[in-house]
């Protein structure tokens, strides 16, 4: 029978096993300093530690570890699960975070950017460091969230939302150095986990959404001091600065951030990572021209941050195409001879695999034309691999009341402008969640989706930089969400990619979205899903062979490594603002744990209650017989909860954004608080009925009638 779990003040009860919370200073005693670590541990797959995000530094997420392996498997059961204190637990936030792993003690940042240390043997927490973001002042594209952490040299490193790069005593978790390495009234941000190498932090910032020249830095990870900076738009007399227009300013607000954490090569002295989209994300009559480095995989010199080579995946991007996958290298034969690989995968849902020297494809990329709009002034052609497709590229079928004729069978690419709306496949192909890469076989595990999107923007008479009018510096200047409401299917899988010929070993069609995968010599991919469950997969085949149920969406990528001779796996469970019930657990399991799965559907968002615990109606607007219409609505309250929770998806002004579709002029405050309340089945609109009251939907509801949708 699956064991309770309760939490009881600073006790933590888990069946049968109970931890005390007592002083985190005596504790810290026994946490062992990292070392300055040198290239070769930083290459070295990982097996006893885990101490970068990607595993190692070439990104590939691939342990030695086999004590967990495909014969056993199933005895593998979970050891203890820990509250994080309510961190990271309500709406707006997402647990994303890998976790680090060292000398006995798990590390891990939750969504509010609060870090732990946690003792391995008991799930005691050794330290705590409080982060008490300013949100307000923080620049928010997609929830409030961290991705990860940095160790070495005795410090933790953690970049925040709020543009803030923090060194942390290892043993203490108090601040050593504190900077403001973005600044967010610029609209930069940090959500990647930091690298660490050579007596230096690496980290990329976000802010493609609002008017940000993209930037990646290196950091002295003694003192907090710059050591070099990059620009992902390049200035007058850069290299790529002609592929911006010359007669306006479009390159300095031109996009192009840094989601995720790089890739290092040591022998070849360079670091790689791949950039977000150019901005303004939907207008592309104010940017003519290709837009460098917009959705491309870079190439740095890494003791200078000097420009080595590029390789562009999305010329002139208007569908919000960009890369935020991390890259992986891999050393692999092509053709009888040895090469140096790297991969990247995007957004439209094409892997590019090159040569890492030279930023040259290793199998063949075709420029292909593409349908063209004037007044977005599209490329005349784009890079499509010859290889296999991660996902569909077109849309076959759509329902019976979709009005017309789908324009272009809503292939990639298909253009839109100001007055003509566009659907295609896919709308967001491969996101952020990690891949992996398996030595074994040269297998690449990808998490893929290829549901449909649509969008309209495009006006050569824009403001070129934020609105100075505007009460953010937002700067997409169109609209696009989901297209699922045209009646075809949508497709959640898994991809196994073998990265020496670019074909598609196995596909698998999953009933979750997987949060990202490691992968293990004991033939094993793990994968956590957005329904709670943590799953693992024969790496040869794709068939799962098990899955523990959580008690919240398991949306971060596990970590696995080995302590006393004992291999574990830990990973947050606590859901996103695109799925999964939030929640603050970390979860540790082995084939030592006692505690069994819990039920099905654990893991799933609340049950559409009516905010008093009851069970649903029958009828979906019963509940508003109990709520007063005609109530005065309190406006401050609306704005606060639409700027904190709504706005993330549905834009300032309801233009619609990356997870969230506009909002119609015509809606009736009685139609959104009943979406509101409820949510929408087969779409990252969650149901708030279990967060907020009646009376707060009303008013956010009020809020949006009276002050959003004029605008729109």
């Amino acid at each position: 029978m699956p064991q309770p779990i309760v939490r009881c003040g600073a006790w933590i009860v888990l069946g049968a096993i109970l931890f005390i919370t007592g002083s985190p200073s005596a504790r810290a005693q026994g946490i062992k300093r990292a070392p300055a670590f040198g290239a070769d541990e930083l290459l070295s797959l990982p097996a006893q530690n885990w101490i970068t995000n990607g595993g190692n530094i070439y990104n590939q997420r691939y342990s030695t570890l086999a004590q967990i392996n495909r014969d056993n498997i199933n005895d593998v059961k979970a050891v203890w699960r820990v509250s994080l204190n309510g961190s990271g637990l309500g709406q707006g936030y997402s647990q994303q975070a890998q976790a680090l792993f060292y000398a006995g003690v798990i590390y891990v940042v939750t969504g509010d950017n609060d870090v732990f240390a946690v003792d391995v043997e008991n799930g005691e927490f050794l330290w705590t460091y409080e982060a008490d973001v300013d949100f307000d002042k923080a620049v928010i594209c997609c929830g409030r969230l961290s991705r990860g952490l940095g160790l070495g040299d005795g410090r933790i490193y953690l970049g925040r939302l709020d543009g803030r790069l923090i060194a942390l005593d290892q043993l203490t978790g108090e601040v050593i150095w504190d900077v403001l390495a973005g600044d967010p009234g610029q609209g930069y941000g940090i959500t990647a986990a930091p690298l660490y190498y050579d007596g230096k932090v690496i980290i990329g910032f976000t802010g493609g959404e609002y008017a940000v020249r993209g930037r990646i830095s290196a950091y002295d990870a003694a003192s907090g001091e710059q050591v070099w900076n990059f620009y992902t738009i390049p200035g007058p007399g850069e290299i790529g600065h002609a592929t911006w227009p010359q007669d306006n300013d479009a390159w300095k607000y031109g996009g192009a951030p840094v989601w995720q954490t790089p890739s290092i090569d040591p022998e070849l002295g360079m670091v790689y990572f791949s950039t977000g989209n150019a901005g303004p994300d939907l207008n592309g009559a104010i940017r003519e021209g290709d837009n460098l480095f917009a959705a491309s995989l870079v190439a740095l010199d890494v003791e200078t941050g000097q420009y080595r080579w590029h390789f562009q995946v999305v010329r002139h991007d208007i569908w919000d195409y960009d890369a935020p996958n991390p890259t992986i290298l891999f050393d692999a034969e092509f053709d009888g001879m040895p090469r140096k690989g790297i991969a990247v995968v995007s957004k439209a849902g094409f892997l590019y695999i090159l040569d890492r020297i030279t930023g040259v494809p290793l199998t063949p990329v075709i420029e292909t034309p593409v349908p063209q709009d004037a007044v977005q002034k599209t490329a005349a052609t784009q890079p499509i691999p010859e290889g296999d497709w991660v996902v569909r590229h077109d849309i076959e079928v759509v329902g019976e009341d979709f009005v017309g004729v789908l324009r272009n069978a809503g292939r990639t690419f298909t253009p839109f402008n100001n007055e003509l709306e566009a659907i295609w496949r896919p709308f967001s192909g491969v996101t952020w969640n990690p891949s992996s890469y398996n030595v074994e076989n040269n297998l690449m595990y990808i998490c893929a989706g290829d549901g449909p999107g649509r969008g309209i923007g495009g006006d050569p008479n824009a403001t070129i930089g934020p609105d100075p009018e505007a009460e953010t510096r937002r700067y997409v200047q169109g609209t696009f969400g989901s297209a699922r409401d045209i009646g075809t299917d949508s497709r959640r899988t898994l991809v196994a990619m073998n990265l020496t010929n670019h074909k598609v070993a196995w596909r698998r069609l999953l009933d979750e979205r997987c949060a990202g995968t490691i992968t293990t010599a004991g033939g094993l991919i793990f994968a956590g899903r957005f329904n709670g469950e943590l799953t693992a997969l024969n790496s040869d085949t794709g068939q799962r062979l098990w899955s523990f149920q959580t008690d919240g969406g398991f949306t971060t990528t596990a970590t696995t490594f080995e302590h006393e001779g004992v291999q574990y796996l830990a990973g947050i469970a606590g859901g996103s603002i695109t799925g999964g019930r939030l929640n603050d657990g970390l979860w540790l399991f082995s084939l030592n744990g006692t505690i069994d799965s819990l039920p099905p559907g654990s893991g799933d968002p609340p049950p559409d209650t009516d905010n008093r615990g009851r069970e649903p109606a029958v009828d979906p607007r019963a509940f508003l017989a109990e709520l007063d219409l005609e109530r005065i609505a309190n406006l401050d309250r609306g704005a606060e909860i639409y700027g904190t929770i709504c706005q993330t998806c549905h834009g300032p002004t309801g233009e619609g954004g990356q997870l969230g579709a506009p909002l119609p002029a015509e809606l009736t405050i009685v139609d959104i608080v009943v979406t509101a309340r409820s949510g929408v089945n087969g779409t990252p609109m969650p149901p708030f009925a279990g967060s907020y009251s009646l009376e707060e939907l009303h008013d956010v509801a009020s809020y949006i009638h009276r002050e959003i949708l004029p605008q729109r």
